[in-house]
């Protein structure tokens, strides 16, 4: 369980998670509380917490379109990074943009092109594994980038929650001081990106002619992934299981004002929920070098469906704060590991490929989730069944994990190569 030396890809490489998480911090606290306050008496209780979920699943179902095609696209020579810097600009003017928007109409149509952005930079992200470090490094590296994005985003939303709490102090109103917090995290994000863009090369990719064409690609792809039958039906356990978790990482402030707990309380909590997930993703990124990585995430998944009936039951903010400290000691674990489980079981020169198309089981079944709480919450009057809805999705995905798992390893590969 000693510390890993990083090399200056690896540190590139992680800054971005450091970046990027600040917005899906803001995303899952801020951001909601905001809507809640700019559609005031248009929308009840339930209808808001529907229309936040509908407008998550209309971002993640775009992704889940688009992901596959443009991930193979990427696996081109020098795409990537083109690629990865087209999406980010676009996540980052849509995150400051969100700032001046003052309709709740308009504002989930913003947030819906800035969450799309946000979730393809991720995909390029994410394949761009297999060329900043070694296989053997890939669940430390992979740990390290969630765990720091998880301590280092809580920089500038501590920054952002000081002058929201407190914008009277400041001569702010409430809407000058959330304009001014989504610069500052738009502009922290665009910091943390540089040293990527500046020395990431792409040392695995294909030839232009293997990535014609894009409805062949999508085709093509999803033959690829069915001849892969371990990464194939680890991808179809990732769609249940991780839509649990992105639908918890979605709902939970929004879930939380929906049955009236304090705005100011919420926040803090997620915030502890940021630091809590820090020194447990870097243990689980530690812990795969003692243990199974595929017993882990069983591990991981089993805590979350004892805390999404939890969830059910909680009605005051001490309970959402026990909620937050639960979260965050296996929200990063599940994700890094699946991330870099994923990375050794495909073939590396198709990386970007493979990560679109686990955008589609991932990013895309979130849709499911959210659609799910949503549906069920407005259609039985009840939240809690909405929220309840969501244990299905984690025991549908273990029974497939444990399948995936016990295929054969001889389908693993070496995917990466060392990184300079």
């Amino acid at each position: 369980m000693r510390s890993i030396s990083l090399t200056k890809t690896e540190k590139s490489w992680i800054m971005y998670d450091i970046g990027n998480s600040a917005f899906i911090l803001m995303l899952s606290t801020i951001i909601p509380i905001y809507f809640n306050s700019l559609a005031g008496e248009d929308l009840s209780s339930v209808d808001y917490l529907a229309y936040w979920g509908y407008a998550a699943s209309i971002a993640t179902v775009a992704c889940a379109v688009l992901g596959p095609i443009l991930g193979t696209y990427s696996d081109r020579k020098g795409m990537k990074i083109k690629m990865f810097v087209g999406v980010l600009g676009v996540g980052i003017i849509g995150c400051a943009a969100l700032g001046f928007v003052n309709a709740w109409v308009s504002f989930l149509a913003v947030l819906i092109v800035t969450r799309l952005a946000y979730s393809l930079s991720l995909i390029f992200y994410d394949s761009m594994i297999v060329d900043v470090t070694k296989a053997e490094r890939a669940d430390n590296i992979s740990s390290a980038g969630y765990a720091w994005g998880y301590i280092g985003s809580c920089i500038p939303f501590v920054v952002c929650l000081v002058l929201i709490l407190w914008c009277d102090s400041f001569g702010l109103t409430m809407g000058e001081a959330t304009t001014i917090s989504m610069i500052i995290i738009a502009a922290w994000w665009l910091m943390a990106s540089i040293p990527l863009i500046r020395v990431y090369k792409q040392s695995h990719y294909i030839s232009k002619e293997e990535s014609e064409g894009a409805l062949r690609v999508l085709a093509k792809t999803i033959g690829n992934a069915r001849s892969e039958r371990k990464a194939f039906l680890f991808l179809i356990a990732f769609f249940f299981f991780i839509d649990g978790v992105y639908t918890i990482i979605e709902m939970a402030t929004a879930y939380g004002e929906a049955i009236g707990l304090d705005s100011t309380m919420l926040l803090i909590a997620l915030l502890i929920t940021q630091i809590v997930a820090f020194p447990c993703t870097i243990a689980f990124g530690r812990f795969s070098s003692r243990f199974d990585a595929s017993h882990l995430i069983c591990a991981c998944i089993i805590a979350y469906i004892g805390i999404t009936l939890y969830a059910v039951f909680l009605d005051n903010i001490t309970e959402f704060f026990i909620l937050a400290c639960l979260v965050g000691m296996f929200q990063g674990g599940i994700q890094a590991l699946s991330r870099s489980y994923f990375a050794k079981i495909i073939p590396p020169d198709r990386s970007g490929e493979f990560f679109g198309l686990m955008d589609i089981f991932g990013k895309g079944a979130s849709f499911m989730g959210t659609m799910m709480v949503s549906f069920v919450s407005q259609a039985t009057g009840h939240m809690s069944l909405g929220i309840m809805s969501i244990v299905v999705l984690f025991v549908v995905g273990l029974v497939l994990f444990i399948k995936a798992a016990s295929i054969p390893s001889n389908e693993e590969r070496d995917p990466v190569t060392d990184a300079s």
